[in-house]
């Protein structure tokens, strides 16, 4: 009898990080290897939140906090969320884990029964699904097609929602394809949302300050009558280069709140407190730098963008946020090039090109590979040449 439970047997490693795990192997064998699978931004942490850390440490704030965040972390994030997003929050509306990814796996430990379904559009973060079956439910996958702009419609949701229906993942921007979704597009979901009662949603909000061409952010619960439905989970990995630092943190109903500190009491506790402080820098001090590292991000965009649409066989969405894009390989699969699959795609491009990215399969889409455009232009206009030298060699 294996010791391993059963549950853990229903789900899968994460494909983004044994991309980036095969591509560090390669690299210490010796090989010029081009990472472009990893979601981290390649800025370093800001000069005035890494010195709050330090100031933390020097002052002693080394020791247990409240689990779920201290009083100023959830003052900072009450703050954020009045001064960007128009929303009110008490500190008991208010939790903090030790990054997003732990807040939304607590949220789905704290509240999901056997055989609750979760929406999920895929494209998808990979974890979504794995997260929701080791909580015991169900992933209710919904493709959103290339021609909605990989998002999801108000049609595609009223078809999946049913009686078992607990939960909706809303992401935007989205990672792995960028998109994002209007105002008008939330207003459109929210009818359908509003008519269901027992659905509630979760709104993955991570990327919130890296868009582009002049899209204005909104997030679910401000734009709705479903506040008291929405959980909304933010951090300051992306936005503030902390993607180490591991703080994330979301707001919502009380019920949620109070579920998921009782889960975080009986797993890891409290977020580290210096961690903590440094995040309480980061809302409260000056968020200058977000623009122009954004900026920075958009140049990436464009020329990878305009460098995969010069390849043949490979067509690519135009993403207005995160700093990813979602391209076809479609045409490049087949008898002609022996290559049946993206992941085909993707491990022979690693292995003759020595490039790394993720399979659209990773993220509940076939035909596609995700590129993290979060690294140097020199890798990349390097990693683009060989894409396209190794696209030509296949036809």
């Amino acid at each position: 009898m294996s010791i391993v439970s059963n549950s853990l047997k229903r789900i899968k490693p994460s494909p983004t990080i044994a991309v980036s795990q095969k591509a560090r192997e390669l690299k210490a064998a010796g090989k010029d290897v081009i990472g472009l699978g990893a979601g981290e931004p390649d800025f370093d942490t800001p000069e005035n939140i890494k010195q709050a850390g330090i100031a933390a440490i020097n002052r002693g704030d080394t020791k247990y906090t409240a689990v779920d965040g201290t009083p100023d972390l959830k003052k900072a994030i009450a703050n954020k969320f009045k001064r960007e997003n128009n929303l009110e929050y008490s500190a008991d509306e208010i939790t903090v884990g030790t990054g997003g990814k732990q807040v939304i796996y607590n949220a789905f430990m704290a509240t999901l029964n056997k055989g609750d379904e979760v929406i999920i559009p895929a494209p998808f973060w990979v974890s979504y699904p794995d997260m929701v079956l080791l909580a015991g439910g169900n992933p209710k996958i919904v493709k959103c097609n290339e021609n909605d702009g990989f998002k999801l419609t108000p049609k595609n949701l009223k078809k999946a929602i049913t009686k078992k229906t607990k939960w909706l993942i809303l992401n935007s921007p989205s990672n792995p394809t960028g998109a994002s979704y209007t105002k008008e597009e939330i207003e459109a979901l929210s009818e359908v949302l509003i008519k269901n009662k027992n659905v509630h949603i979760l709104s993955d909000d991570i990327y919130e300050h890296i868009t582009y061409d002049n899209f204005n952010f909104f997030t679910i619960a401000q734009v709705s009558k479903l506040k008291n439905r929405t959980l909304t989970m933010n951090g300051v990995s992306k936005s503030y280069a902390m993607t180490g630092w591991r703080i994330g943190y979301a707001a919502g109903p009380k019920e949620i709140i109070k579920a998921i500190s009782k889960i975080q009491s009986q797993s890891t506790s409290n977020p580290s407190s210096i961690s903590q402080a440094a995040a309480v820098e980061a809302l409260n001090g000056t968020q200058d730098f977000i623009k122009e590292r954004a900026n920075a991000f958009k140049e990436r965009r464009d020329f990878v963008l305009n460098s995969l649409n010069n390849i043949k066989g490979i067509s690519c969405l135009k993403p207005s946020g995160a700093f990813y894009v979602f391209p076809s390989c479609k045409k490049l699969l087949g008898k002609k090039t022996k290559l049946k699959t993206d992941k085909d795609f993707v491990e022979k491009l690693l292995e003759e090109a020595l490039v790394a990215v993720v399979q659209g399969s990773a993220f509940g889409l076939d035909g596609y590979f995700r590129i993290s455009y979060a690294t140097s232009m020199d890798n990349l206009k390097k990693a683009l040449e060989r894409i396209k030298s190794f696209c030509e060699s296949l036809s």
